[in-house]
């Protein structure tokens, strides 16, 4: 669907809540909207719906802002300078109003979407509106869409597989109803997201990124076209490549991003385009990324000079991010231009600094550099040389080949993680899943405080019944 028609797209989808009983929600019909009957009565309306559900997850709550740069990046300590709302969160304290309040946005508008896309897959089996392959393709994005969403709230509200991977932790929810579905472990919930994604993946045998099929306007109005903005048969690769590397999966997860790497579908950002700023967020490798038409503007208010409540680093923590000037990711960079903001450093990552709109406005979600990370990891885990993939990646960036492998391999992995994920939330994942107890900028000890899960929302825990979950 073309970019300029996801401004319009959640108007024509009928936002679900997980609170409202679906005899009251079929009742609905807010302005300048259709009823749900009418919405999947047409294939159009199929397509409206998931690329409604894309939008709802560019919300400030989640990948808009708190999952990215926001909430994420104080929890990684990415960031120096951070808004004072942040302070508790930079602490692992939960249970301040601010900081439930975060946890509850993600916690039910995650959930939201999830009801959403279980609306759209209780439907599109027993609809015959679909021309070519279109309702594999949907039907595909959308199973893949409920298994991304899932995993991502483990990765938040479970403890890190490692810890213990019989911990109670999640809902997993595969049904539109008001009937409350019932936690499932951190290992179960692992084997329903892979039984989700694999068999997206089946359907999605038919997506064009993957036959090669060229799209134009003239294909269905250019609705397959822009694949990299939907979860796409790689993106479902990608996924499960990240999913085997945290759970220790390491043969499967160097199958995986193998797989993606060498199918040469994505392209890393070149020096030029670094340098000129035409693509600061990375667009060309993004494997899978969500259109967000307010990011730049996001990127003046909160990760700018121009900002009144942003996020940046110092003159002193800069050195963490870029060691060598022969780093093309040294272009994301910026100092302040204020009295008040001399010493701070800005990034340009979702800065509008060029009119392309392919380039611009898109939050990187699974991007190829980290495929490279992941085969890297999963074969020094298996006591494999990653030396080779390493230098590709590092390559790619800028920097010279490494001749051997550092003693300490797991700080070079996390030094790439920190600057190659910068404000896009990484980071903690990574953090959580390697278990680390003490994280640079933070003395607490995040696995002892339990500062990896975050609580189930008390609301929640008190409706359902629910299990502790950390």
């Amino acid at each position: 669907m073309k970019t300029k028609q996801i401004a319009y797209i959640l108007v024509a989808v009928v936002l679900l809540t997980l609170n409202v009983s679906c005899e009251k929600w079929l009742d609905v019909q807010p302005n300048s909207q259709v009823k749900s009957s009418e919405l999947l009565s047409t294939e159009q309306g199929y397509k409206e719906a998931l690329a409604g559900i894309y939008t709802l997850l560019t919300d400030n709550s989640l990948y808009g802002k708190e999952l990215t740069y926001g909430m994420h990046g104080v929890l990684s300590h990415e960031w120096k300078n951070y808004p004072l709302a942040y302070a508790d969160d930079a602490q692992y304290d939960y249970e301040t109003t601010l900081s439930q309040g975060r946890i509850e946005g993600i916690w039910s508008k995650m959930y939201n979407a999830i009801s959403n896309t279980n609306y759209l897959l209780q439907n599109i089996d027993n609809s015959q509106v679909f021309s070519g392959k279109n309702y594999e393709i949907i039907k595909g994005e959308a199973l893949a869409l409920r298994g991304f969403i899932h995993f991502d709230l483990l990765r938040n509200f479970g403890v890190s597989y490692v810890l213990n991977p019989n911990q109670q932790a999640i809902p997993y929810v595969t049904q539109y109803s008001a009937k409350q579905t019932a936690q499932s472990t951190v290992q179960v919930v692992i084997e329903k997201i892979i039984e989700d994604l694999k068999a997206a993946k089946e359907l999605l045998k038919y997506d064009p990124i993957y036959t090669g099929e060229v799209i134009n306007e003239f294909n269905d109005n250019g609705y397959l076209l822009n694949r990299q903005l939907h979860l796409n048969y790689y993106a479902v690769e990608a996924l499960l490549a990240r999913i085997y590397l945290y759970i220790g999966k390491y043969d499967l997860a160097e199958i995986a991003a193998n797989n993606v790497i060498q199918a040469n579908k994505f392209a890393f950002v070149s020096q030029a385009s670094f340098a000129s700023g035409v693509d600061p967020s990375g667009a060309s490798e993004q494997i899978f990324g969500l259109q967000l038409n307010t990011l730049s503007l996001n990127n003046t208010n909160f990760l700018s000079d121009e900002g009144t409540t942003t996020f940046s680093l110092d003159q002193a923590s800069k050195s963490l991010y870029i060691s060598s000037t022969d780093d093309y990711r040294s272009y994301l960079f910026i100092n302040g231009t204020t009295t008040n903001t001399l010493n701070n450093i800005y990034t340009l990552k979702y800065a509008k600094t060029t009119d392309d709109s392919y380039y611009i406005n898109k939050i990187p979600i699974i991007k190829l550099s980290e495929m490279y990370l992941i085969l890297a990891e999963s074969l020094w885990s298996q006591d494999k040389d990653p030396l080779l993939v390493l230098n590709r990646q590092r390559n790619a960036r800028g920097l010279s080949s490494l001749t051997v492998l550092p003693t300490d391999v797991r700080t070079l992995f996390t030094n790439e993680y920190r600057i190659e994920f910068l404000a896009e939330g990484q980071l903690f994942y990574y953090y959580k899943r390697i278990n680390q107890e003490i994280i640079h900028g933070s003395t607490t000890n995040l696995v002892n405080s339990k500062g990896y899960t975050f609580p189930i929302p008390p609301n929640e825990t008190t409706s359902a019944d629910r299990q502790p979950n950390r």
